[in-house]
């Protein structure tokens, strides 16, 4: 083997390592590089196609263009939208605003628009109804200009009513009552209310009555020992007794009156009409007291039948069989009840001494009881004495009915509030005084009104309104399923019931639960739509 001269044999095996190396290297990140450029080919394909794989004939290019049938806007097909579409389901007429109830296509003056396959008839008593309701009490207002009523909420179908969870109730006939309220108190009737003290000083000599008893007027309470009175009744046995005398001396010298002088059967004159006058006086001061002395009866009397009439004068005869007339005292001053009734308090206890200061006795006659109510000041309008008023105790479920009989002329400095009173028929006793509760000033009482489930309206901003389903919603399955926005004017609210002044009619479905989709669903195809009215 011949060797070039000047070369070792490892020279050319160095340069032929090094392209075997970079070659492996070139080799080796391909496969990465390609797995790169899919995984971004994959991510560009699903952003364009917004991640969803196509069917295999657009894939192919066989596919035919698929043309949408939605409206975006109303949210039912395009080709059945009454509202892109109008001649799809022409609307009826349109009688717009009407001022005497403050509503858009009155039916309480046009019946034929209410969603019903007959037309009915309004009521007098329903135009009645509406015009004591407005003229009662301030209503919130709709605006004229507002146009919402025009328009009319789509389903596609009896199915997507029922996922969106609308369900409809009828509009109905209830009794609604509208009232003004204020927390209240029940009373005694003043006027019908008797606190008894002894006229004079003294001690209690006998108490017949006690709390809860009840009494008649004139019936005996209590007697006191009075010493004054025993000193009245002195001053008119001495008054009868000089009375007498003066009489008997008058008569004597009108008898001579020729034989003496003129001037003593006056001085006899004088004295007669001093004692008449003495024996006036104690008679009135014994009425004063309650004491029925009857003089005229007593001037035929002698000394004796007189005093023995005076010593026990006003003692029942029940009282007076118990006594010695000969030996009790004559300063019983009897308590009698001036009214019928019952006793309500008693203070009093026999041998207590007791002055005109004292209050021993209370009857109330409870058979009429007052009420007293704080109301607003700004309801003052609407009160008028003779209203009905309705009370229930708190705690009771007995309700009480009077009649407003009194409107105070001022309002609370703090509170802002007027008192009213009632008179309450209390015939069967039932009422306590002092008892706190709820009251109620009835301002209406319709047993007939209109009305819908509290919560089915809305406002809208500008409107009250309700959905009222369209009359052709179950003719057949491709009846548009429509419900037709329909302003109304509300009145008053009773529990689950509000009252409808005008805007529907008996008979008509409209939305309840779930009508709020419905509200949404307005207020979005509104939104932009240049609804000219300023929203609460």
């Amino acid at each position: 083997m011949n060797n070039s001269p000047g070369k070792s044999p490892g020279t050319t095996t160095k340069p032929r390592g090094k392209i075997r190396r970079i070659v492996s290297l070139v080799l080796g990140g391909i496969g990465p590089t390609l797995v790169l450029i899919g995984f971004a080919a994959v991510f560009y394909f699903g952003h364009r196609n917004d991640w969803k794989i196509p069917k295999f004939a657009a894939l192919t290019g066989s596919a035919e263009a698929v043309r949408t049938d939605w409206c975006e806007e109303h949210s039912v097909p395009e080709s059945i939208c009454v509202q892109c579409d109008p001649t799809l389901m022409p609307k009826g007429p349109d009688y717009r605003w009407c001022p005497e109830h403050g509503v858009h296509n009155c039916p309480l003056h046009h019946p034929d628009v209410a969603q019903l396959k007959e037309t009915p008839t309004v009521l007098a008593s329903d135009l009645e109804r509406a015009a004591r309701a407005l003229a009662i009490a301030p209503r919130k207002e709709n605006n004229s200009a507002c146009a919402v009523y025009e328009t009319r909420i789509q389903f596609a179908s009896v199915e997507s009513v029922k996922q969106a969870g609308v369900d409809v109730e009828l509009v109905e006939r209830h009794p609604i009552v509208e009232s003004i309220s204020g927390s209240g108190e029940i009373v005694y009737d003043p006027t019908r209310l008797a606190s008894l003290a002894s006229r004079l000083p003294g001690s209690v000599w006998m108490v017949q009555k006690n709390v809860g008893d009840k009494v008649a007027k004139g019936e005996l309470l209590a007697v006191i020992d009075a010493p004054e009175v025993g000193n009245l009744k002195s001053n008119l046995l001495r008054s009868l007794a000089e009375e007498k005398l003066q009489q008997q001396n008058v008569s004597r010298l009108t008898q001579a009156r020729e034989v003496i002088a003129g001037s003593l059967i006056l001085d006899a004159e004088a004295a007669l009409a001093k004692a008449q006058a003495d024996v006036l006086n104690a008679e009135q001061s014994l009425r004063n007291l309650g004491l029925p002395v009857q003089v005229d009866s007593l001037r035929s009397m002698s000394d004796r039948q007189v005093l023995d009439s005076l010593r026990l004068l006003g003692i029942p005869d029940e009282i007076r069989s118990q006594l010695d007339s000969q030996t009790a005292t004559t300063n019983l001053l009897p308590i009698v009840s001036p009214i019928d009734g019952a006793i309500s308090k008693r203070t009093v206890a026999p041998g207590e001494v007791v002055d005109p200061t004292r209050i021993l006795f209370q009857v109330a006659d409870t058979r009429q009881m007052w009420l007293t109510l704080s109301v607003p000041l700004e309801s003052m309008d609407q009160l008028a004495v003779g209203q009905s008023v309705r009370f229930q105790a708190d705690g009771s479920r007995h309700e009480v009915q009077g009649q407003l009989d009194w409107i105070s002329t001022a309002a609370d400095k703090q509170t802002r509030m007027v008192q009213i009173r009632a008179v309450l028929p209390n015939s069967d006793g039932h009422l306590r005084s002092e008892t706190f509760g709820r009251g109620q000033v009835i301002l209406r009482n319709e047993p007939d009104a209109i009305v819908i489930p509290k919560g089915s309206s809305h406002w809208e901003g500008c409107c009250q309104v309700v959905f009222v389903r369209d009359k052709s919603y179950f003719d057949s399955p491709e009846s548009f399923k429509v419900f037709h926005v329909r302003s109304v004017r509300l009145g008053a609210t009773n529990g689950n019931y509000t009252e409808v002044i005008s805007g529907v009619l008996p008979g008509e479905v409209i939305a309840t639960v779930g009508s709020d989709v419905l509200r949404a669903q307005l207020l979005k195809n509104n939104l932009g739509a240049g609804c000219d009215c300023v929203a609460e």
